[in-house]
């Protein structure tokens, strides 16, 4: 512990001293941590692969509502998904493309999409009572 001396106020004249931790340097700490950068093109382009991968898994799954963007968001939560379940299985990064220096795995985005939708229909009840169909 470090010992510092604060002023309450020069009026009152007086000091107080208490035991403080050490402040951490700020500059230090964040110094060390890489920054993950992607451009404009590669964050397009990434954008539309994992619209692709969550249009297919959603075909796949049952099909839900909704456009480009939420076959984008299925898109990135089946990678998340998928790869959580092939390094639970232990199973290989299948069909692996890199955008922009990141990794991103077509083959599990589109199997953890497929079984997202699959979930979401499980508990939401499926698509008894609606009227559109992927044809």
């Amino acid at each position: 512990m470090v010992t510092r001396r604060a002023r309450l106020g020069a009026a009152f004249g007086v000091e107080l001293s208490c035991a403080l931790p050490p402040r951490p340097a700020m500059g230090a700490a964040f110094a060390d941590v890489p920054h993950m950068t992607i451009s404009i093109t590669g964050l397009l382009v990434l954008l539309i692969v994992a619209g692709i991968c969550g249009g297919i898994g959603r075909a796949i799954g049952g099909g839900t509502g909704g456009g480009f963007f939420v076959s984008i968001a299925v898109g990135f939560v089946g990678a998340l998904l998928g790869t959580f379940v092939a390094h639970y299985f232990h199973l290989p990064e299948l069909l692996m493309v890199t955008i922009d220096n990141h990794p991103f795995p077509i083959l599990w985005s589109i199997i953890g999409a497929s079984l997202f939708v699959a979930l979401v229909h499980l508990v939401s009840g499926g698509a008894a009572g609606r009227t559109w169909r992927y044809r």
